[in-house]
């Protein structure tokens, strides 16, 4: 329950602010009055970084003080902060006052008449547990003495409205339980007698680089069952710290009453998914993680909701537009959800009380949101290519949308300013992870999302001898100079069924009958070897972090299938089997071990992702690529069937040492390499100028490796 100390109440609709109109002073001399001076105002960074937006300057700036004026708006040009306008948790929803009164609040503006029934009212309608509307308002709102409910108990709504009438769980509930026999959601009386008491008070998350564990904590387990927040903290945490990620990304904590839908149909914004435990374990998960140095991020949906009546919010006091847009907007085509509507003022203190909350009652570092292509276009990005800057600035984007993720940005960094913030989204709109000061829309980072598409193509659609590292080292590099991104090679997307993993790709189903160490045929072989190289290739290249979906490191087999009538309720493909990558009689530990040993690679250089990606040298023919970043030199040798003997280089002169090679023999490589040998370069009258020689190495056929150069 949080806490109730002093709240601001809902902001009303103000008139739009308008900016002031700055005046030209005028220069005047004794001889001859001269015309006013000109001043430009200063043009926006996004602007100046990239000379091929000049043409949407207009759109760009626009959208800039479209968002100006929103906040003005909103915080009644100044009288308020942005995040005291976000304090609407505060006042919403149930609450225990410091006295032992209770007092609950709810926005139901067609409402006739509501009252709370549970278990205290024998799910009856009472006179005395008749909620009342406020005054000239759309709020309604009841007090009630300590004893009327009690820590544990269950309750909702009974709404009435003109011909009609639901049960109806409260927006802003922060606690919905369901019954195991009957299935049905109820909100949860939640005010422990004594609150959580957090040992990490303040966490400064490290992005140096930011590398992220993807995860789910209801999937994160051997056992056949849904896992719980406590399993993981206890079993799941120690091994992403020992692996070297410094930060976890967690899927489905908003509640949904749905298992199977990942946790992207949400139901209640505000609660914490009771099918994973209580509150308060969840705290003690991201405590713990903290103490053992990892961030913890929200993966938080925003872009929709699910379309329930009695769980969710389609239909909360019949008005099916309450919350969510009109007409041919209300429904998103493609996920059988509700669209936000992202212009009403109560809709924005919902969302944005929604982003503070996580960040302040359960000490979240930041967020992940889902669907931002979606948000951002009438068309969801549905069957739209994209192909240059026209389709973003052809006024077929949602600026409602696009204000309200630059205000939640905004808001977020300025509760907490070291929070997280990552855009999924596929459409490569410009700006979006730009300051919003430089006309961007505030996110820290955007989704490498092309990474994964380009990995699944190649593997689907080229023979090994066709692979291009010219087109590999593009790809990996394909984004926006000024905005930073999270590279991965796939993320749970890509292991859900309907799709395949890399390794799935790779292997097959030789997976299940040659993974043994000893039993290995090619096609296990060449598997792991490519796993590998794609992976460094891909981690080698950010400019700001780097993703791994839950599993996917040691090579995890199989699907995710969450448990489905199609599947007999099965949790046989819903969790994670770490038995395999401990089973050191197995091959899985080779990938597992490697992906350690890659990241610790990365870490050891100050700023890895801040360095700049020189190429050194590719040759298609060959298929060889190597680059530079700091002291950190890269090498692969993509030709399935040709090693190379004493490949030469040129690179500084001096001497190199192996850091890394994909082929080692602790890595299910064959060990054609002497790891231990320094490399020297070669002297060469016409590179000496330059301070420059040859390296000269053997770069087996399917290999990688990483060496650094040695300080003088």
């Amino acid at each position: 329950m949080a806490s109730t100390k002093k709240s601001t109440k809902p902001v009303g609709k103000s008139k739009k602010a308008v900016p002031a109109k700055s005046k030209a002073k005028s220069k005047t001399s004794q001889k001859k009055k001269q015309e006013p001076e000109v001043i430009a105002a200063p043009q926006l960074k996004l602007l100046r970084n990239d000379k091929y937006l000049a043409e949407y300057a207009s759109a760009i700036e626009g959208r800039h003080q479209y968002a100006l004026d929103k906040i003005n708006q909103l915080t009644r040009n100044g009288e308020i902060s942005l995040t005291d306008f976000a304090d609407g948790h505060l006042y919403f929803g149930l609450h225990r006052n410091a006295d032992g009164t209770w007092v609950l609040r709810e926005w139901a503006p067609n409402a006739t008449a509501i009252y709370v029934i549970g278990d205290f009212t024998k799910w009856q309608e009472r006179s005395k547990y008749a909620m009342k509307r406020i005054k000239n308002t759309d709020n309604w709102e009841l007090k009630l003495p300590p004893t009327a409910m009690e820590h544990g108990q269950l309750y909702k709504l009974s709404v009435h409205w003109d011909g009609g009438q639901g049960e109806r769980i409260p927006a802003w509930a922060t606690r919905v339980v369901q019954d195991e026999k009957t299935k049905i959601f109820s909100a949860q009386v939640w005010s422990p007698e004594v609150p959580y008491r957090w040992r990490v008070r303040r966490f400064r998350p490290n992005t140096s680089p930011l590398l992220i564990y993807e995860c789910h904590i209801g999937m994160s387990q051997d056992a056949e069952k849904v896992g719980t927040y406590t399993e993981f903290r206890d079993n799941v945490l120690p091994r992403i710290a020992k692996d070297g990620y410094n930060c976890i990304q967690i899927m489905a904590i908003q509640e949904h009453p749905y298992y199977g839908s990942f946790g992207y149909h949400v139901s209640n914004f505000f609660a914490a998914s009771s099918r994973f435990g209580t509150p308060e374990e969840l705290k003690s998960l991201i405590d713990t993680a903290h103490e053992m140095g990892l961030a913890v991020i929200m993966d938080i949906v925003h872009s929709h909701a699910v379309k329930n009546e009695m769980e969710g919010l389609g239909n909360f006091c019949g008005d099916p537009n309450q919350y969510f847009y009109p007409g041919d907007r209300h429904e998103h085509p493609a996920w059988d959800s509700l669209c936000f509507d992202y212009g009403k003022g109560e809709v924005l203190h919902f969302l944005l009380s929604n982003c503070k909350y996580w960040l302040e009652e359960y000490h979240f570092d930041g967020f992940r949101f889902d669907g931002v292509t979606s948000m951002l276009y009438y068309s969801h990005g549905l069957g739209e290519a994209f192909m240059g800057y026209a389709d973003y600035y052809n006024g077929h984007q949602d600026d409602n949308a696009i204000c309200y993720l630059t205000l939640a940005n905004e808001l977020i960094h300025k509760v907490k300013p070291s929070a997280i913030t990552i855009a999924e989204e596929v459409s490569g709109m410009p700006g979006l992870a730009a300051p919003f000061a430089d006309g961007g829309y505030g996110f820290d980072y955007r989704m490498a999302m092309n990474i994964p598409d380009y990995w699944i193509k190649t593997i689907k659609e080229l023979r090994d001898e066709d692979w291009k590292p010219s087109s590999m080292f593009w790809e990996v590099k394909n984004r926006r100079a000024d905005e930073k991104t999270i590279s991965y090679c796939e993320s749970h997307d890509q292991a859900l069924v309907g799709d395949k993993t890399i390794i799935f790709r790779l292997v097959d189903a030789d997976m299940y009958w040659h993974f043994k160490k000893g039993d290995q045929n090619y096609t296990v072989d060449r598997g792991i070897a490519l796993h590998k190289m794609i992976r460094l290739l891909t981690l080698s290249t950010i400019n700001g972090g780097y993703l791994n979906f839950m599993g996917n490191e040691f090579g995890h087999p199989e699907w995710i299938d969450f448990p489905r009538e199609g599947n007999g309720w099965s949790h046989k493909y819903a969790r994670r089997q770490w038995n395999l990558v401990d089973n050191h009689d197995l091959c899985f530990h080779y990938l597992g071990d490697f992906d350690q040993a890659m990241l610790r690679t990365v870490k050891k250089e100050k700023n890895f992702q801040k360095t700049l990606v020189v190429e050194i040298w590719h040759n298609d023919g060959d298929q060889v690529l190597a680059f530079q970043r700091g002291d950190l030199l890269f090498f692969f040798n993509f030709s399935p069937n040709r090693s190379y003997d004493g490949y030469g280089f040129m690179v500084k002169e001096g001497a190199y040492d192996y850091v890394l090679n994909t082929d080692a023999d602790a890595f299910g490589g064959n060990g054609l390499n002497d790891d231990s040998i320094r490399h020297l370069t070669n002297w060469d009258a016409q590179l000496a100028r330059e301070h420059k020689g040859w390296l000269q190495l053997y770069l087996p056929a399917r290999s990688a490796c990483v060496l650094r150069r040695v300080k003088e």
